[in-house]
């Protein structure tokens, strides 16, 4: 018994230890198992985040983006105003083909701002008003592309900024405005001419520009200082619109300019004074083709200066359009005896002026026939005219004698007394 009872106390020891080994094993496995646990979850939480979308901002919805290239295009996408979350890299913007109709102050304002855009097109976006400041915050833009808009508001204030005074000259170089016809049912308050006229002019702001290109727009004339104010331009582009006449257009301030478009205008005749400017500009190349030009006696000094200058591209291709004898003679070919001032009036001319003489000749004979069948009564008041002036005249004569005969005169006042 004594033995026994000396055994038991050490085998309770020995199981005690077993469990206590036990334990800890556990606890060892389970400790791996949460870490091993708690490392692929951070794995796959890992994972789930770089599967996730970029950033809002990085490239908008419908619009496609290239980081490589810098471009952001949002083409024929029905936009009504210009995305917000624009990445900051682009530096060539489409934005061609929306419905924006409205560009509001501000337009491209952003937090960090659009440093680097360089180019943007805005062509045939439908937009109908460009308003005051649309343009500020992009102080790198470069080019510009408003064309194939129906313009019926462009601010002058829209390429300054919204404080003209104060603000920095534009950056824009290339300024594209062609085709800026409104719709048949816009009712435009300010003509396109004096519009345009005052957005390029305002502040200076476009006083470094190099391209202006305002071909298609149906313009009727240009403002006289339209140019005073563009001294760096290079290239002019007024082609396809309905020019009449240069007279009042100076370009000596464009010392820079290196081409003129006037193709498919309304020009008859270039004056003295534009043809000295033309001239005076070193390194310019005048395009003249298509124009109606009419060969009559102010057409000699024109026709000289073509045969001197250099300046004026495929001048061998200008032709008369007026007067019919003259159709389609090269003006080059053409000498001072060939031009006089007795144009052939059109046929169409001819005519109305036939009509308008019948049309007179009718209503004197019919004023004549009044007279005639009024011939009577005419005479009786004839009649009477002439009986109330020589009753006049006799009261007059009267009162002459009196005053002229001394006799005559003092019975009149003692008749009076």
């Amino acid at each position: 018994m004594p033995g026994g009872c000396s055994r038991g106390p050490a085998a309770g020891d020995g199981r005690l230890r077993l469990a206590r080994l036990a334990l800890v094993l556990l606890g060892w496995v389970s400790s791996s198992s949460l870490t091993s646990s708690a490392s692929s979850s951070t794995s796959s939480a890992s994972s789930l985040a770089s599967a996730q979308p970029p950033l809002p901002g990085q490239c908008p919805q419908p619009c496609e983006c290239s980081e490589a290239a810098r471009t952001v295009k949002c083409v024929n996408r029905n936009l009504t105003e210009v995305p917000a979350d624009l990445p900051t890299y682009v530096r060539t913007l489409f934005l061609t083909g929306n419905q924006l109709a409205v560009l509001p102050s501000g337009a491209f304002a952003r937090q960090p701002p659009l440093a680097e855009l360089a180019a943007l097109n805005l062509s045939g976006s439908r937009l109908k008003e460009v308003r005051t400041g649309a343009f500020e915050h992009l102080p790198s833009l470069r080019q510009l592309d408003l064309s194939h808009n129906p313009l019926t508001y462009l601010s002058p204030f829209a390429f300054s900024g919204s404080n003209a005074s104060v603000s920095p000259p534009s950056p824009l170089v290339e300024l594209m405005l062609n085709h800026l016809v409104p719709l048949t049912d816009d009712k435009q308050n300010q003509s396109l001419e004096g519009m345009v006229a005052a957005a390029l002019r305002a502040g200076h702001a476009l006083r470094g520009l190099r391209r202006l290109e305002l071909a298609s727009s149906h313009l009727l004339y240009l403002p006289r200082d339209v140019l005073a104010y563009l001294p760096g331009l290079r290239h002019l582009d007024l082609s396809n619109n309905s020019l009449v006449s240069l007279t009042y257009v100076s370009f000596r301030n464009l010392t820079h300019l290196e081409s003129l478009h006037l193709e498919d205008n309304a020009l008859k005749v270039l004056h003295n004074g534009t043809l000295a400017e033309l001239q005076g500009l070193a390194h310019v190349r005048v395009f003249l083709d298509n124009n109606p030009w009419v060969c009559d006696c102010q057409m000699v000094d024109m026709v000289a200066w073509l045969k001197e200058t250099e300046i004026v591209q495929g001048k061998a291709r200008l032709t008369c359009a007026f007067p019919e004898k003259m159709r389609n003679r090269v003006l080059l070919e053409l000498s001072s005896s060939d031009l006089d001032c007795d144009p052939i009036l059109p046929q169409s001319l001819q005519t109305s002026y036939v009509f308008l003489g019948i049309v007179l000749a009718l209503i004197g004979a019919i004023f004549l026939l009044v007279l005639y069948l009024n011939r009577k009564g005419i005479k009786k008041w004839m009649h009477n005219i002439r009986d109330a002036c020589r009753d006049h005249m006799e009261g007059y004569h009267y009162r002459y004698e009196i005053n002229a005969d001394p006799r005559l005169t003092n019975l009149s006042s003692n008749s009076d007394v």
